[in-house]
């Protein structure tokens, strides 16, 4: 008995399927997401600035963090967001963008993050936050 060939067979039909599942997904008529569900969790702080705004996010001990501008028009412009996990990295998405930065994703466990946005000549930087 070839036991081999029938879990090769059935490991095909479970890829196949979870692929199907995945381009569905991404077709479906919901697929063109608002801002506010680029990150995962549930919104936890909004710094709000001058020209834009830095929402951040919270889940699982991952925080999660994008700009967006106060006008909504689609023309590029320069964009920043930067979050901090105290003791690591920061980790940055900054460029020319039409609708937002980010989002960019830490894992700070329990610990602080510091949180930076900018679009165009305005910013906002927050303290050590989240704690």
């Amino acid at each position: 008995m070839d036991r081999s060939g029938a879990i090769r067979r059935r490991l095909a039909l479970g890829f196949a399927v979870l692929t199907a599942a995945g381009l569905m997904a991404l077709m479906s008529p919901g697929s063109a997401q608002a801002a506010d569900s680029y990150c995962s969790g549930r919104k936890v702080r909004t710094l709000s600035f001058s020209t834009g705004s830095v929402q951040i996010y919270k889940r699982d001990g991952y925080v999660c963090a994008m700009t967006v501008p106060k006008d909504q028009q689609s023309r590029k412009r320069t964009m920043s967001v930067s979050v901090q996990a105290r003791g690591g990295r920061p980790v940055v998405d900054q460029g020319s963008f039409s609708h937002h930065a980010g989002p960019v994703t830490v894992h700070a466990g329990h610990r602080c993050v510091r949180v930076k946005g900018s679009v165009g000549s305005g910013s906002v930087s927050s303290s050590w936050i989240l704690c």
